[in-house]
């Protein structure tokens, strides 16, 4: 897994909401500009320090962004906006969702099997850098992880 940075119109897109969306009470988790099919799709993923994100959050944010989008017309070419939640299990793929996510409770998929035998392994983020992540298993023990070994890193969630 590589740790992706915003391309040249996410970049855009994301100074030109941050002001709009923090000023409604919101977080930007992220922003993906992305083509599926025929369709560009503007994917605005918002969050919040203190609650989870519902859909009436959603519809709170949709309107203003998309006028202000349509009054500044950052983007030439059709698209389709959507804002939505990251999800309870958002996967971890910039380094601000590291930086934000240290002491959370994660989970890690490997490209192969690690030497317990699983491909997944869920602990607590205790710290990262460019090439590893710090894993603290439910034993107690401290794990290097290199990033070039995993397939996603994600919030994790026990549903039950």
């Amino acid at each position: 897994m590589k740790l992706k940075k915003f391309g040249s119109t996410e970049q855009k897109i994301y100074d030109l909401v941050f002001p709009l969306i923090t000023d409604l009470g919101y977080l930007i988790w992220d922003v993906r500009y992305e083509k599926e099919g025929a369709s560009w799709y503007l994917r605005i993923f918002i969050d919040s320090e203190t609650d989870t994100i519902s859909i009436q959050d959603c519809e709170k944010v949709t309107a203003p962004v998309s006028d202000l989008l349509d009054e500044k017309d950052p983007i030439s070419q059709g698209y389709i906006l959507e804002i939505s939640s990251p999800g309870l299990e958002a996967d971890l793929i910039r380094e601000s969702h590291f930086d934000a996510c240290i002491g959370c409770e994660v989970r890690v998929c490997g490209f192969r099997p690690f030497s317990d035998g699983s491909r997944e392994l869920i602990g607590v983020l205790e710290d990262w850098n460019k090439e590893n992540v710090m894993l603290r298993t439910s034993q107690g023990d401290l794990l290097e992880l290199p990033f070039s070994a995993l397939t996603y890193v994600r919030l994790y969630f026990d549903f039950n």
